[in-house]
């Protein structure tokens, strides 16, 4: 069964037909609530209302809902429960572009002079009256930029009252600091601008509710998760102030006053009123899917394929805030509320942002080549009681959190057996330019979720990690296993903003759990913690195998501490400090370190904080090839240099060698080795790369 939605269409009509008749008398619907509200109605066997032109029917087939191209405008998320379980498929009428929107389009522009710039200003009513707020602005298919100071690189904290430096990240709690002189000012208004502080592995946010021109002492709304330090608690944490009207001074920039009801932008070059499109999001969720796992009453069998989803807004996660504004604009009731207090962080990897896309008690839906951009928090939710949800060949782009985040019940939660989330596909898809307000958002995080395919996706250009697997600190019990994380391309994250990620990150015990064949590069961090592959606090029994990482600013592996991980039969290429390091000491057998290729410019091959007499307890290694491509290979032990004899005296890498692997180009970074590399003859395998990244639709699962 076919039905057919137009923004030119007509809800009284029957949505048998793409285009209206001749007598303009039937034709496409105009609304997907149309479209839910009459399939209900099948499902239910009732008659239409009269007054509505339609065909009366019960719905025995599945069903296909063909959108024309065109922007449909949204109140409110468009939420589907238990009720509206069937095999519907959303998608476009042949190559049209169809665009469900959460947003509003701004068309009455004059022009004006702000900060003796030329920008555009558009009066708004319902902003003066405060019942509309928006904190982001799309423009020509691009997000424009809250003004925000320093317009470059960080200001620095000059005091906490009651802080001694040096000071632990614990604690938080802070609403005050005092600025250097000349960095925060009586801005014009003052409580609508930002403090952005970044330290360790989060940024928090928090509106300034008080400024002291006297003494510079500024007072934030929200305290700080963490302590207000930075760079290994030595130094005061970095900051910016955000959304400062007198900092409206670049194109591409725009400013809100709500007191005035006035929308100011400032044009890039060539664009006009007529020939740029200016969008502001009304809503902040899309799309909530929710079902009802307690009372066994799932949502089933949607699909949604090559559909544009854009336009919302974002709210911090807290429980004044972004929590209740989910449920009032009525996204989905979750079962965890979002958010810890009234606290300036949303936690690391910003785990209590919400997504634009929800599911919740959902099974077997899919979204597929799909595009979602322009929206404040995470592209795709998938909570808890999900089953065999795919998120296939998307493209998430321009987010103010990350692309996907996973996440059902945790295995001390009393309901996890019935709200555990597993059995996902997340492939193919390309995540980038994200974690554009919350800047620890991760390309992918899969939390509490087991049997998870994260493979053949292509991340890049986010401020922290690009996959997060798993989510309990330590060895305690962990839901997390048996998930794959294969063939993905991550590359170009950090940009130097935060520190302690990796491009694959691992919390907790997960049996199964297989890293393989990624391609990892480019990782750069703000203080440290720069890595490609970083097994973090408990990380357990993983299989790290055929990866190729390189260019990290500090190391290409980190395994912070854990149990019984192997890790083999990769190449591990230059590291601003070293290639690998294990930085926790611990009684038991954390690593197994086979057939690796490991290449330095000089800087040690493996680094440890501790004693020689304690590495040969932790790892076992062999069969490994090591080069430095300036200077001699050499093993820092505790500050200590090991030749590699030296280090085989410890009982490590009995059988390993120096020598150059042979790769065909090292400079341009291609890694094929050559046929008479001495690799081979320590059993190293090739490394297929031709399968990395996005495949072609017709080889997807």
């Amino acid at each position: 069964m076919d039905i057919y939605v137009s923004p030119n269409g007509n809800d009284q009509w029957s949505g048998r037909f793409p285009a209206p008749n001749p007598e303009k008398n039937d034709g496409p619907l105009a609304s997907l609530s149309e479209v839910q509200k009459r399939l209900r109605i099948m499902k239910s066997g009732r008659n239409y209302h009269p007054d509505v032109r339609s065909v009366n029917r019960v719905l025995s087939e599945p069903v296909t809902v063909f959108l024309r191209g065109g922007d449909y405008f949204l109140k409110a998320p468009l939420v589907f429960g238990p009720e509206d379980s069937w095999p519907i498929t959303f998608r476009p009428y042949k190559k049209e572009k169809p665009v469900i929107s959460g947003g509003e389009r701004i068309t009455e522009w004059k022009t004006t002079t702000i900060n003796g710039r030329t920008a555009w200003m558009a009066t708004l009513p319902e902003v003066a009256a405060g019942s509309w707020y928006f904190r982001q602005l799309f423009v020509g298919g691009r997000r424009a930029e809250r003004p925000r100071l320093p317009k470059k690189g960080l200001f620095r904290m000059q005091d906490v009252p009651g802080m001694t430096l040096p000071a632990g990240w614990g604690g938080g709690g802070q609403t005050e600091f005092i600025a250097r002189p000349g960095d925060v000012k009586p801005f014009r208004n003052l409580t609508d601008a930002e403090i952005v502080y970044l330290h360790f592995w989060v940024e928090e946010r928090s509106p300034i509710s008080g400024f002291d021109a006297r003494t510079n002492r500024v007072t934030m709304q929200r305290p700080s998760c963490t302590a207000l330090v930075g760079k290994w608690g030595k130094e005061l944490a970095d900051y910016y102030v955000d959304n400062v009207f007198e900092a409206l001074t670049d194109p591409g920039e725009w400013y809100l006053d709500r007191k005035e009801g006035r929308l100011y932008y400032l044009p890039r070059k060539g664009e006009t009123p007529a020939n740029t499109p200016v969008y502001a999001p009304r809503i902040l969720q899309l799309l909530v899917c929710l079902g009802k796992p307690e009372e066994k009453a799932y949502i089933e069998h949607l699909r949604f394929e090559g559909i544009t989803f854009a336009h919302a807004d974002w709210r911090h996660p807290n429980s004044t805030d972004g929590a209740s504004l989910i449920r009032s604009e009525g996204g989905a009731s979750h079962s965890r509320r979002h958010g810890r207090g009234n606290k300036a962080a949303a936690a690391q990897a910003a785990c209590d942002v919400p997504g634009v896309l929800v599911f919740e008690g959902a099974r077997f839906c899919a979204v597929e080549n799909c595009t979602i951009q322009h929206a404040g928090w995470y592209g795709v939710e998938i909570g808890d009681a999900c089953h065999g949800i795919r998120l296939v060949g998307n493209t998430l782009r321009d987010l103010g959190a990350g692309g996907v985040k996973i996440n059902g019940a945790a295995a001390r939660d009393p309901s996890v057996a019935i709200r555990q989330t597993g059995h996902h596909c997340i492939t193919d898809n390309v995540i980038t330019r994200a974690g554009r307000v919350f800047h620890s958002a991760v390309g992918v995080l899969c939390m509490n979720a087991h049997n998870v395919s994260i493979c053949h996706n292509h991340i890049y250009d986010l401020f922290y990690s690009g996959v997060s697997c798993g989510w309990e600190w330590g060895y305690q019990e962990n839901v997390s296993r048996d998930n794959l994380i294969a063939f993905n391309h991550i590359h170009d994250i950090g940009h130097k903003l935060l520190s302690d990620m990796g491009g694959i990150y691992t919390l907790g015990v997960q049996p199964g759990t297989v890293i393989r064949n990624n391609l990892i590069h480019d990782v750069t961090s703000a203080h440290y913690g720069g890595w490609c592959i970083y097994p973090d606090e408990g990380s357990s029994h993983l299989l790290i195998e055929h990866n190729i990482c390189y260019d990290a600013d500090r190391q290409p592996f980190h395994q912070h501490y854990g149990r019984e991980n192997i890790v083999r039969n990769n190449i591990w290429v230059f590291g601003g400090e070293s290639v690998a390091i294990y930085s926790r000491k611990e009684p038991h057998r954390g690593l197994h370190w086979f057939r690796n290729i490991m290449v330095s410019r000089g800087e040690p091959i493996f680094r440890s904080h501790h004693a020689a007499e304690d590495e040969s307890a932790r790892i076992h290694s062999d069969l490994n090839l090591f080069h430095a491509t300036r200077g001699t290979v050499f093993f820092d032990i505790k500050g200590k240099r090991y030749s590699l004899k030296q280090w085989q005296k410890l009982g490590r890498d009995q059988h390993s060698v120096v020598a150059d692997p042979k790769f065909r180009n090292l400079d341009k970074r291609d890694f094929k080795l050559a046929k008479d590399s001495p690799a081979w003859k320590l059993g190293f395998e090739p490394i297929d790369l031709s399968r990395v990244g996005l495949r072609p639709c017709s080889k997807r699962d």
